[in-house]
This record gives structure tokens, C-alpha cells and sequence, in this order.
């Protein structure tokens, strides 16, 4: 006597499916929240304190590379570390800058006659650190 399994695994995916309904619905439920209007997959995660004065990541069209933002941004720190400095101001300087002044500050940054590589960027981070470093240290006072 020969018994087909296709009666069985037919039931068998027909439970799996079955089962696997609730997980689904629950996965596309939307937001608890009727009143927020972001949809769960692009909630942003909100900055800390600490991190309301950290000069953010350039935008896409300041360079044509993140070499070169990445050394825009360190070149931002800097000037907004050396104002901090020598005002003696303990605030966030953040607001009183813009990217326009890092690209207008790219000669004094620069170590380099390559286009491309105009500035090296782990040294303008590590001299943004030692900065920042220093304003802590004044404020700490």
C-alpha cells in the first residue's frame, strides 16, 4: 500500500500560513501614537544634550567626497573651539557658524596642492580634540 505525503504537507503549509498571520498583522500595525505622524521605520532617535552643540555631518553637496567633508567638518570644530577660546565662552558657539566659513578657512587648513586631498583629515581631527579638549577644561573652572 502506497500513501502520498501531498495531502499532508498541503495541510501542513496551510497551518504554517495560518500560523504565521498574526505575526504578520502585528509587524504592520502602525504607530500607538495617533497623534505622531512618523511613520516607525523612519523614527528618528533623539539627540542627547551632550550632543546638541557636536557640529553635525556636512551635507552631501558641501564636497564631492567624505574624505573631503569629513575635513570640512574637522575644519568647523576647530574654528568654532578656537572662538569658544578666545571669547571665553562656555555656550554653544554651533549656531554663530556655518559651512561656508570651513570652505572660506580651507587655505589656512591646507597641506596640499592635490585638489583631492587638499588637508589631512586625521590631523585636523586630532588638533579639533585637543581643542575641544581645552574648552572643557576652561569650562570646567
Amino acid at each position: 500500500m502506497t500513501h502520498s505525503l501531498a495531502p499532508i504537507r498541503s495541510l501542513c503549509l496551510a497551518a504554517l500560513v495560518l500560523a504565521a498571520l498574526p505575526c504578520a498583522a502585528l509587524a504592520q500595525t502602525p504607530n500607538a501614537d495617533p497623534s505622531s505622524d512618523t511613520p516607525f521605520n523612519s523614527m528618528a532617535i533623539a539627540r542627547d544634550e551632550a550632543d546638541a552643540c557636536r557640529v553635525p555631518k556636512p551635507p552631501a553637496d558641501l564636497a564631492e567626497t567624505a574624505y573631503m567633508r569629513n575635513g570640512y567638518r574637522a575644519i568647523l570644530r576647530i574654528l568654532i573651539a578656537e572662538e569658544a577660546l578666545a571669547s571665553e565662552s562656555c555656550t554653544c558657539l554651533l549656531d554663530q557658524f556655518t559651512w561656508d566659513q570651513a570652505l572660506t578657512a580651507l587655505p589656512r587648513f591646507q597641506t596640499s596642492d592635490n585638489p583631492r586631498l587638499p588637508f589631512n583629515v586625521l590631523e585636523l581631527y586630532a588638533k579639533a580634540d585637543a581643542l575641544e579638549a581645552q574648552v572643557v577644561e576652561a569650562c570646567a573652572e
